[in-house]
């Protein structure tokens, strides 16, 4: 079976202008180009475009779709069967979701109370679940399945104050981040402080904070495009200053 671009598109549920920008980035090539110039796309290509839209449900970038799939090691039963076990837990975290809301409804209508715990659970469960998504399997090589889940459980059983607390922490370091790529100076008052405040909103949820594993964060931040957006969404360099201020901060750096 063969598909024009318009036929896959409506196969697919994606516009023919996706399709067309997946031909021009390299990441899903047609077959061929037939005499009419229209692209073609065989069953191949009809399967490699469910693997990136698995992928893309996922929330992952595309040029990091594109290496994967490039890879050699590519194994298409391999992906699939990761494709299940994340989506059944982003089935269990909209189920955990739902039941907060539900409880809250109740709460609200006088059928129930409900503790400050129950009431943050579907958020930070929620939180859990995509940061395993998106950086899961890199942060577990780096620092171990032990601290992780050592983690995960701090930030479960955090106090609404601290859960609060934590998210002030985060708007004032990029406020702080700010004001430092103003003063464009990694060692000025205002770089040390971001990174100070970025020590801080790590310790609400690391089981043990040290130096050296800051730094080496710091530098997985500018290593991976997926940690480098998060930062360069406040400028881009964003994220290499911050984390020339931790190297800094760290005693990483001769200029310490």
């Amino acid at each position: 079976m063969e598909y024009t671009v318009h036929a896959l598109g409506k196969l697919a549920g994606v516009s023919t202008r996706t399709l067309r920008y997946y031909d021009e980035i390299g990441i899903l090539k047609p077959a061929r180009i037939n005499s009419s110039g229209y692209r073609i796309y065989g069953q191949n290509e009809v399967d490699r475009l469910q693997q990136i839209l698995f992928y893309r449900e996922l929330d992952v970038p595309l040029d990091t779709i594109k290496k994967m799939m490039a890879s050699p090691s590519f194994d298409v039963k391999e992906a699939l069967k990761e494709h299940h076990e994340k989506l059944l837990a982003k089935k269990e975290q909209l189920h955990q979701l739902i039941a907060n809301v539900e409880k809250t409804m109740e709460t609200i209508e006088g059928r129930r109370t409900m503790s400050d715990k129950e009431k943050f659970a579907g958020f930070k469960k929620k939180m859990i679940e995509d940061n395993e998504t998106k950086y899961g399997k890199e942060i577990r090589e780096k620092y171990g399945e032990e601290i992780i889940e050592q983690s995960n459980a701090k930030l479960m059983n955090m106090s609404e104050n601290d859960y609060r607390s934590m998210v002030e922490v985060e708007k004032t370091l990029f406020s702080t981040l700010q004001e430092a790529l103003k003063e464009g100076n990694p060692a000025g008052h205002a770089g040390q402080k971001a990174a100070d405040l970025h020590k801080q909103w790590l310790s609400f949820t690391w089981p043990e904070y040290t130096m050296e594993a800051h730094a080496g964060l710091a530098e997985m931040y500018v290593a991976d495009n997926r940690f480098t957006s998060y930062y360069d969404k406040v400028q881009v360099g964003a994220t290499a200053f911050l984390r020339d201020a931790i190297l800094i901060y760290t005693g990483m750096t001769s200029e310490s």
